[in-house]
């Protein structure tokens, strides 16, 4: 953080906020903004991947955070920044996402009655003046065009020339740049991620730090699953909960080996929490929230896990 600011300051006690140790200083902005990622107080922090978002924010460097989906990378990165009370905007990259999204385009507005031509900044711009963390969500499945784009950023503190307004942009002292990616940038070996890309590795190599964020353990996974959903830590529910992240692990297991084409991430999980509370069945809940989402040929293997540790047959 830029010692410009620093009446806007105050160190925090990361072993207090994170419940991790950290041997460097960390400190946190006293106000908070609209653009601060809503606080969720029961959320709980993975060590290493924590310490490495930290490094990133304190001493801007940039971050990418490798591992499979639903593991929580953009949550983690956003969670942190919460508690840093620092502004953070997510780009979720998708075949959509252009280079003109990022940068700005021209466009038509009434001016006096009259059509003017006006160009409008893109994210890029409004994250470098404003200091805002800038989330690349799903990095490597962004578009060969617009990668080019992000690599003038991932120079420290380099400047960014907006070639559409003829203007060097100086960022902002508090910008920051994340990144989250289900591969390393050199393509899908295991066949599961449809729509990945490959990387530059010259601009990989401009990542600073790259941390790799696993699942959970189960017993830490049981405790957000308790904690969001207390009911579950109830008599008639503690043996479910158990046997929910069982399952959940089960079907990470043969996504990993390529048995099925989804799998039951933490969120997932949340998600059939809510659905037993709404439902009333652990079943039907499960229906609803990830057995219809498979495509009828895996149908089987989940109906098999389901049957071994719930002891109960999902087709009746």
């Amino acid at each position: 953080m830029s010692n410009k600011i620093n009446n806007n300051l105050q160190k925090i006690d990361c072993k207090k906020i994170f419940d991790i140790d950290c041997n460097f200083d960390v400190q946190s902005f006293k106000n908070s903004s609209d653009l601060v990622p809503v606080f969720d107080k029961n959320y709980l922090f993975d060590q290493k991947t924590t310490l490495a978002i930290l490094a990133g924010f304190v001493f801007n460097q940039r971050v990418l955070i490798q591992g499979m989906h639903g593991t929580g990378k953009s949550t983690h990165i956003e969670q942190v920044a919460s508690r840093l009370n620092w502004p953070c905007l997510r780009i979720n990259f998708d075949s959509q996402i252009t280079r003109l999204d990022l940068v700005g385009k021209d466009v038509i507005k009434l001016k006096n009655d009259k059509q003017i031509t006006e160009f409008k900044e893109g994210i890029i711009p409004f994250a470098l003046r404003n200091g805002i963390a800038l989330v690349l969500d799903e990095y490597d499945a962004i578009k060969t065009d617009v990668s080019f784009v992000i690599q003038r950023l991932l120079e420290e503190n380099g400047k960014f020339a907006l070639l559409e307004e003829n203007e060097i942009i100086e960022p902002h002292p508090n910008f920051r740049l994340f990144a989250t990616s289900n591969t390393l940038g050199a393509g899908d070996d295991l066949g599961i991620y449809h729509g990945t890309n490959l990387i530059n590795q010259a601009q990989m190599d401009r990542w600073n730090i790259v941390a790799s964020l696993n699942y959970l353990s189960s017993d830490h996974e049981l405790n957000i699953l308790i904690k969001k959903l207390p009911f579950l830590n109830t008599k008639n529910y503690q043996a479910s909960a158990k046997s929910m992240v069982k399952m959940a692990n089960l079907s990470r297991e043969a996504f990993k080996n390529g048995d099925i084409s989804n799998l039951i991430s933490l969120r997932t999980l949340i998600s059939w929490g809510k659905n037993i509370e709404i439902f009333q069945s652990v079943k039907e809940a499960f229906i609803l929230s990830f057995f219809n989402k498979i495509i009828d040929e895996e149908k089987p293997i989940i109906n098999e896990f389901y049957q071994r540790i719930f002891a109960e047959d999902l087709a009746n």
